[in-house]
């Protein structure tokens, strides 16, 4: 049976998401409204611009309802933006976020849109293979409570998390042909 697992598509790169879990066999669900997110059963939260999509997940109560599926360990998957998202705290910055990761985060961290870069992960939960990371005015982790596993550092900052239902990266997994990242948060949907 095909999982069917939604894609937040109020702003951001959420096509490309979708692209990867429609190859990996899922139905995917373009969610813009709150009864979007009923009977999906995980949550993809993309990169794009974490101010914006806040506002807008202001609207229809949309955040609540997101935050009370995360308090119910439905798995949720935040790339960049979506990191920024599903911490707890944001460095310098009163906007809205969903409060759901015990991590403190720092926007822009890697400096500005020029900055971006591709590199080489190590990262042991997806095996040997290093896995190419596309950082786009990246953020990365300050601060992680210890129930916050890391799974991939680069240049010794934070960039790949995971609190039980909760995944974050502040890479775009959706960017390269790799899609072992997506497919562990498949997993995790199959865990819970």
């Amino acid at each position: 049976m095909k999982k069917r697992v939604g894609v937040l598509a109020l702003q951001g790169a959420f096509r490309e998401h979708r692209q990867v879990l429609e190859q990996l066999g899922c139905e995917v669900v373009e969610v813009r409204k709150t009864s979007d997110l009923d009977g999906i059963q995980g949550l993809i939260i993309p990169g794009g611009e974490s101010t914006t999509i806040g506002k807008l997940l202001r609207i229809d109560e949309m955040g609540e309802k997101i935050k009370e599926l995360g308090a119910k360990d439905m798995p949720i998957f935040g790339t960049c933006a979506g990191m920024i998202l599903l911490s707890k705290t944001i460095v310098n910055s009163e906007q809205y976020c969903l409060n759901l990761m015990d991590t403190v985060v720092e926007r822009n961290a890697f400096g500005r849109q020029v900055a971006s870069f591709e590199t080489d992960l190590s990262v042991p939960a997806l095996g040997h293979k290093p896995l190419r990371a596309v950082f786009i005015r990246a953020p990365y982790l300050r601060e992680v409570a210890p129930n916050v596993g890391i799974l991939a550092e680069y240049d010794g900052k934070i960039v790949f998390v995971r609190q039980g239902n909760l995944l974050a990266s502040a890479f775009h997994p959706e960017l390269t042909p790799d899609h072992r990242v997506h497919q562990y948060f498949l997993n995790m949907i199959d865990e819970h």
